[in-house]
This record gives C-alpha cells, sequence and structure tokens, in this order.
C-alpha cells in the first residue's frame, strides 16, 4: 500500500485532488457589485498553474447584505454565475478542482477593505444595516449594532444559502463550502458569546447549532450528493466561555451525519480581545482531533508554510489535506516548490512553458 503523503491523490465522494495541497479561500475585495473580475482570474489561475490540487474561491457572499466589504465577491444573483464559471473552467483545465466557499458576514459586514481601514461604514457614508443572532456590535472599529434577526430573517437567510450553493453548481464549482468561522454569521449563531437568544436557536449547544445544522441540511438536499460539501468552522474562540474544541468535536459529528464529507478547521474571529497564541501550524491539533473523534476528513490550516512540516501532517494522519493561505500569497507556485523539496517532482505535471525553469 503506498504510503499517504502531501503528494498523494485524495479522493472523495466523485472527486479527486491531484495532491493534498488545496488554497484556502481569501477575499480579495476586488469585485464591483460581487462580480468576479480578471483579478480573480489571474490570482486562482496562478494557483491552479503552480499545482494546487484544490483551489477555494473566497468568501462570496449569499446576500448584499451579507457581503463584508463592498468589494466583496457575490453569489446571489444570476449575473454572478458566468464570471465565476471562467473561473471554474480554467482552474479545471489546469488541474486543479475548483472550489467556493459561501458566507454571510453577520455583524461583521459593512466595513471597509482591509487597505481601507476595515472599519465599519455607516449607512450614510454608502453602508448597509447589519443582521445578527443578537443585537451585539462586534466591538472596536466594527461598532454598528446588528438588529437581532427574527425567525423570517433566519429562513430568508437559508434559503440564500441554498440559492447560492445552485448557482455554484452552474457555475461548475466541484467543491462547496459553508462559512461558518471567524466570527462571521454562521460562528455567531455557534458561539454563546454572539448568541442571547431565548427562542430555538439559543441558549443550549443543541439550540446555538440549530442554524448550522438547517442550512446544512437544507443546501445538501440540492448540491449533488457525488460531490463534496464541507465546512469551515473556528475550532475555538480563544476565550473562556466561547466556544471550543469540544464542542466542535460534537458538532462535527453532526455535520456528518448530515451530509458534510470533510471539517475544514480553522479559530477565532468572534471578539476582538481574544488572545490567539499564533505560531507554525497552530491549529493542526484542532484538525487532528476532530479527524479522530468525530471520523471524517479534514483540513488543517494556519501558519503552515514548510513543505516538510505539510507532508508531516498528512503522513502521520493529523488531516487530510492541508490548505495555504498567506503563504500562496507570498508563493503562488509553492506546490512545485514542495515537490522539489520532498522528492516528489514526478508527483506534478509542471506546465510545459514553465518546465525549464523546474
Amino acid at each position: 500500500m503506498t504510503e499517504t503523503h502531501l503528494f498523494e491523490p485524495l479522493t472523495i465522494k466523485s472527486i479527486t485532488l491531484r495532491n493534498r495541497i488545496g488554497m484556502s479561500p481569501m477575499c480579495e475585495y476586488s469585485s464591483a457589485d460581487g462580480v468576479a473580475t480578471d483579478w480573480h482570474l489571474v490570482h486562482l489561475g496562478s494557483r491552479a498553474v503552480g499545482g494546487a490540487g484544490l483551489v477555494i474561491i473566497e468568501a462570496t457572499a449569499v446576500s448584499p447584505e451579507g457581503r463584508i466589504t463592498p468589494g466583496d465577491l457575490g453569489l446571489w444573483a444570476d449575473k454572478h454565475i458566468e464570471p465565476i464559471a471562467r473561473i471554474s473552467r480554467f482552474l479545471k483545465q489546469h488541474g486543479a478542482v475548483p472550489a467556493i466557499q459561501i458566507a454571510h458576514a453577520g455583524r461583521k459586514a459593512s466595513a471597509e477593505s482591509p487597505w481601507g481601514g476595515s472599519a465599519q461604514i455607516s449607512d450614510a457614508q454608502g453602508g448597509w444595516p447589519t443582521l445578527a443572532p443578537s443585537p451585539l456590535p462586534f466591538g472596536d472599529i466594527l461598532n454598528k449594532v446588528p438588529r437581532e434577526m427574527t425567525e423570517t430573517d433566519i429562513h430568508k437567510t437559508q434559503n440564500d444559502f441554498v440559492a447560492a450553493a445552485q448557482r455554484a453548481l452552474a457555475a461548475g464549482c466541484e467543491w462547496l463550502e459553508l462559512h461558518s468561522a471567524h466570527g462571521y454569521l454562521s460562528h455567531e449563531f455557534l458561539s454563546p458569546l454572539t448568541n442571547r437568544r431565548t427562542d430555538k436557536y439559543g441558549g443550549s449547544f443543541e439550540n446555538r447549532i440549530r442554524f448550522l445544522l438547517e442550512t446544512t441540511r437544507a443546501v445538501r438536499a440540492v448540491w449533488p450528493d457525488q460531490l463534496p460539501l464541507t465546512v469551515r468552522i473556528s475550532c475555538t474562540d480563544w476565550v473562556d466561555g466561547g466556544w471550543d474544541i469540544e464542542q466542535s468535536v460534537a458538532l462535527a459529528r453532526q455535520l456528518k451525519a448530515a451530509g458534510v464529507d470533510l471539517m475544514d478547521c480553522s479559530s477565532g474571529g468572534t471578539v476582538p480581545h481574544a488572545n490567539i497564541p499564533v505560531g507554525a501550524g497552530y491549529q493542526v491539533p484542532f484538525a487532528e482531533r476532530i479527524r479522530r473523534e468525530a471520523n471524517v476528513a479534514t483540513a488543517a490550516v494556519g501558519q503552515i508554510t514548510e513543505p516538510t512540516h505539510a507532508d508531516e501532517i498528512i503522513r502521520n494522519g493529523r488531516a487530510d489535506i492541508v490548505l495555504l493561505a498567506r503563504e500562496f500569497l507570498r508563493e503562488p507556485y509553492w506546490p512545485l516548490k514542495a515537490a522539489r523539496v520532498l522528492g516528489q517532482r514526478n508527483a506534478l505535471a509542471i506546465p510545459p512553458q514553465y518546465a525549464r525553469a523546474w
């Protein structure tokens, strides 16, 4: 039997990744009214040319009010389909599986881009009202008080996720991720720090996970069974009394039963005062524990930069795939570099245009 390593293919449902290296979804804040541009094509396409097995298109808003910034990508209208389909075709042509993350920003919506300062935009300045499980602002420069969602709001938002999933399928995406991390809407329902509701969507663990479970089941009903459905969660809030890894394991078991094929294991983002011990591979233990205790495939992400480190994570069964974020911004051809470092040069078909350099 072949030893599992970073360049061993990974098959989930009908989809096979050529290796265990994926590009994590990273917002580019470069859209106009949610429409993908040439920037997205080149940005994402470069990572497919560079050898990634999976390329996940950034957090894509399921509704206009669900955008983090005015420059967010969107899937709330049919006009968004073809620009993403163009990207999907290019990714597949160059050997990567096209994936997309769909999201709603909740109380962290209506903000400036990072290079614009990241503060929330007032309604008078072109911002928009925000929604959340409870009327609690994030704090610091994100100080808008969100409107507490009614059950009608909840069901509309869940329907928005379903419609976005259907558009993602029409756009040729073959891997779908639901964003339930980093303090955005779905995570806001999970965490007791942000969910103070007293109805069936708040209070107990079972009630706080209800929004995500219902949304997952509704999306799974329209997303083809043969294609992977994944969920990104923040495995801990890094704050006493908040969401934690024990709840994440229990949630992962229920999401697997609801049809989720892989858990994407990140952390943090709920509150501005969390003390996060950032360092190389600091979130990998979460992926390892959920994989072992919930018996579900996992993705490891966070400060993974060295090929030998990524390979160790896979070889030791700590996760099924490694997702790179900022390292892919620094090095679009990281998989080619990793193949050379790890003695796996023949594992990747280097584009003939670039072969003489490798």
